[in-house]
């Protein structure tokens, strides 16, 4: 049997902050770089023409390109097998970023966690409760409600629907 490889690859860009982007991986999560980590880790110190990234407005014109990022603003070339030299942008690989990145928090998660704990509290339940009326755990439910997992929409349907006795709503604006 052939079993498939996970690579990681970036689907878009979010937003940059400083020396900091927000991604998207082909796993679906968000994720922050924090860049003076990676260019540290990868030893880009004054010589290098990489550089130019400790500067935030060079950072910005990051751009996507075949699933990873890329500046074309750093002033580096390679050396062909004929001599030649050759302009590249510098990139660095997905599989580094992604081991580089953190989770971001999404305010939609944050809300959903609220908004459970906030009903669980005006229906007068415990974790414990909603848990056993939802089919779930009631430590899968303090998860939840703390932002410390993420969760399905039929396991969110579940514990308003069936646990809280509320109807859930979900709208894409």
């Amino acid at each position: 049997m052939r079993q498939s490889i996970k690579i990681p690859r970036i689907l878009k860009i979010n937003w940059t902050n400083e020396l900091s982007i927000s991604v998207v991986f082909n796993n679906g999560e968000s994720r922050i770089i924090d860049f003076r980590k990676v260019l540290k880790k990868n030893n880009v110190d004054e010589k290098s023409p990489a550089h130019i990234l400790f500067d935030s407005k060079e950072f910005a014109k990051v751009e996507l390109v075949g699933n990873t990022l890329s500046w074309s603003n750093v002033e580096q070339s390679i050396t062909m097998r004929n001599g030649e030299r050759m302009k590249v942008p510098y990139e660095i690989g997905a599989d580094v970023l992604l081991k580089y990145s953190q989770p971001e928090k999404s305010e939609l998660s944050l809300k959903i966690g609220e908004f459970i704990r906030e009903a669980r509290l005006s229906s007068g339940l415990t974790q414990q409760e909603l848990a056993l009326k939802s089919g779930t755990s009631r430590i899968y439910i303090s998860k939840i409600e703390n932002d410390r997992s993420d969760m399905e929409i039929a396991t969110l349907r579940k514990i308003i629907e069936t646990g809280l006795g509320r109807k859930l709503d979900i709208s894409i604006k």
